[in-house]
């Protein structure tokens, strides 16, 4: 038997004919609100959806139920700022003259920043003007469950044609993003970033620079992410069977493992994108599988790269996310140290580094002061030999050259937040864990079956937790290819000095590694764990975390 709730979400007006994928900030409160305008041709109007969990398995708590309610209520409810975006299929420009054909949230590449003030109620709209269902996921921030934006686990998705209303108290302040749950859908266009700020801000800087890496596909000599995750999903020949040799250039499966049957608009088209042969010291062997033609930085490609002006002696806050698919990025700010005061959100104490390793999903925020001249930023897509590039402009001067090296992305690299220590307010205590759980990473690329303890992802396998635990996660890499593991709906502590480390929801897991994180059983309902490669997570690396009732 199954429990099973409904409510009506708490939805906003039709988005009216403001412009297409217009993403709009307002507050309902007295005082100016949050946001900007982008403005393009007519949206069409997209039809309310009322919210309607998913049946929940017997004697867990419910998405929308009364425990989900009432911590959502010890919250709070700040000033509510209202957001609206559109979803749809758009042409984006993406440097150089390339224009490609994709989905994005409006017509813009990132889509437009949501900005708020810890405390506050966000209300995100989302209206689905795509050929298929969708959703949003708020990643990182610790919400109600109802809101988290999983198919199938905390909502239905959103209907072509429809549109659905987020809704929660923002508590903490930090470096988010979100982007789509639903299939690949991560590896187009549509992701942006979400900034939450906080209202007694104790760093002192007078410039910020968001920073969102990415690894493009869709659109390119008629690729797809769907179209690739069926080319991957045939498996690779590597002979002996260890996880790739070669030259790093794409190949042909030599298999035919294929998982499943893929929809004709899946199944291969375009040019080989699988890579053999990719290797980084820095991720323990292989880098990836998918051979993306261009890698970004906030959209653009290196030979016409986004440029942010300041001046000389400017203390600048760059929030770096890495919003790609598969690929971790080595980054560097040519000319200059970084000093990390921020992982995922959450403060550590200062740190200082030449570059920074940042996986699928993971945030960092750090601190430089500008020297004067022009300066490359660059993202090294790890193992991949290639690189993205963004300038840093202070003074005259011509622009680095697309493929320049910057000395720092081979000094002293901080490849793991383990080595960072938390700031002494966001630091758990010591308590010993009430829940152990050993999770095994397992599977592979020969037959593109990677899964958690050998089991594909199934909404009926729970990891059963209660509320108020101190729960222990042991990841255990049992393959031969490294992993961001992320938690929804809470943050962990890496193992660290005393216990307690650094705060995360996003941590890489190397090969024949293992990480053990320690979190807080305080935010009930169904929350997904799964690898943040979006090809391994849809091919079975996830499964849900539930409370029990």
């Amino acid at each position: 038997m199954r429990a099973h709730h409904t409510r009506r979400a708490v939805l906003g007006a039709a988005i009216a004919a403001a412009g297409a994928g217009v993403l709009a900030g307002c507050s309902d409160s007295s005082g100016t609100g949050h946001g900007s305008m982008n403005h393009g041709g007519s949206t069409p109007t997209a039809t309310p959806q009322d919210y309607v969990a998913p049946d929940t398995p017997e004697g867990y708590v419910a998405p929308d139920g009364p425990e989900v309610l009432g911590y959502e209520e010890a919250r709070g409810s700040g000033p509510v700022r209202s957001f609206r975006l559109t979803a749809t299929a758009t042409p984006l420009e993406l440097g150089g003259g390339r224009t490609v054909k994709s989905w994005a949230y409006g017509d813009r590449l990132p889509g437009q920043e949501v900005r708020l003030t810890a405390g506050d109620t966000l209300a995100l709209t989302l209206a689905n003007n795509l050929p298929e269902e969708t959703s949003l996921h708020c990643h990182g921030i610790s919400m109600r469950n109802d809101m988290d934006g999983v198919p199938g686990v905390t909502q239905e998705p959103i209907r072509p044609g429809a549109e659905f209303t987020y809704r929660f108290v923002a508590a903490h302040p930090g470096t988010y993003w979100f982007h789509p749950h639903s299939g690949v859908q991560l590896d187009r266009g549509m992701y942006a970033p979400l900034i939450v700020e906080d209202p007694k801000e104790p760093l002192s800087y007078d410039k910020e620079w968001v920073i969102l890496l990415d690894d493009w596909v869709d659109g390119v000599d008629g690729s797809t992410p769907d179209s690739v995750l069926a080319e991957l999903r045939k498996g690779m020949d590597h002979g002996s069977g260890h996880h790739g040799h070669g030259s790093g250039t794409p190949s042909r499966s030599a298999t035919a493992t294929a998982s499943g049957s893929p929809s004709p608009e899946s199944r291969p088209s375009g040019p080989p994108r699988l890579l053999r042969g990719t290797k980084s010291n820095l991720l323990g062997g292989e880098a990836g599988d998918v051979a993306y033609p261009h890698y970004l930085i906030n959209g653009r490609t290196p030979d016409d790269p986004s440029q942010f002006i300041a001046k000389p002696g400017d203390r600048i806050r760059l929030r770096i996310i890495n919003a790609g698919g598969e690929t971790a990025f080595r980054v560097a700010l040519g000319g200059h140290r970084l000093t990390v005061t921020h992982t995922d959100g959450f403060p550590v104490l200062p740190t200082e580094t030449d570059a920074l390793l940042v996986a699928m999903g993971e945030r960092y925020d750090v601190l430089v002061t500008a020297e004067d001249g022009v300066f490359p930023l660059t993202a090294l897509a790890e193992g991949k030999k290639a690189s993205s590039m963004a300038v840093l402009r202070t003074g005259g001067g011509e622009l680095p050259a697309p493929s320049v090296r910057p000395a720092e992305l081979d000094r002293k690299v901080l490849k793991s937040a383990a080595r960072l220590e938390p700031d002494e307010s966001v630091a758990f205590s010591r308590r010993r864990p009430d829940r152990i759980m050993r999770i095994k990473l397992t599977g592979g690329m020969e037959q593109y079956n990677w899964a958690f303890d050998d089991e594909p992802y199934s909404p009926e396998r729970l990891y059963s937790i209660r509320d108020g635990e101190r729960v222990r996660m042991v990841f255990i890499n049992a393959t031969d290819m490294w992993h961001p593991i992320h938690l929804h709906g809470h943050t962990f502590a890496l193992a660290g000095i005393n216990g307690s480390g650094a705060r995360k929801d996003t941590a890489a897991v190397l090969p024949h590694r293992k990480v053990t994180v320690d979190f807080d059983a305080d935010n009930p309902g169904l929350w997904m764990l799964h690898c943040h490669n979006i090809y391994h997570s849809e091919s079975g690396m996830m499964t849900t975390v539930a409370y029990r009732a």
